[in-house]
């Protein structure tokens, strides 16, 4: 009975453990489990070099949402990002990718415009700032042509 009763309790220590590791890949990997929540907006780059799929995008430092998806469309780089629901972007906010810190990740930052029209989900945010090539300044400079 009670080489039972240690079995049960060993085997509900498992499978606890299990569910906490499961539970902090989700919360510390950020997925999502549900779903998307957000909707829907693309921009296009000529460069999005160092950006990863589930990169933050921000608003004045305030993350309002993470890249989806990372595609080639007419050789230019085409981001697709799902932004919070009760977050509202004009059509003329800017969208540059930026660097955190000076070997950081890349992120995406998105600077409010003044318009009083809405993107809509699956829209396109047209106004765009490709990411410093900090390698070919570098070069610039060595090689004089600064």
């Amino acid at each position: 009975m009670k080489r039972l009763t240690m079995e049960t309790l060993v085997g509900l220590f498992v499978v606890v453990g299990i569910l906490a590791l499961a539970y902090l890949s989700i919360r510390l990997g950020k997925l999502e489990v549900v779903g998307d929540r957000g909707y829907t907006v693309v921009a296009e780059f000529d460069s999005v070099a160092g950006l990863k799929s589930g990169a933050v995008v921000e608003i004045a430092g305030v993350e309002v949402g993470r890249v989806k998806k990372i595609g080639l469309d007419s050789y230019r780089a085409r981001v697709a990002m799902s932004i919070d629901p009760d977050v509202k972007l004009q059509d003329d906010a800017i969208v540059s990718i930026r660097t955190k810190g000076l070997i950081g990740e890349k992120y995406v930052r998105i600077t409010p415009g003044g318009s009083d029209t809405v993107v809509q989900p699956g829209g396109k945010l047209r106004d765009t700032e490709d990411p410093i090539d900090i390698e070919q300044l570098i070069s610039n400079y060595i090689f004089g042509k600064l």
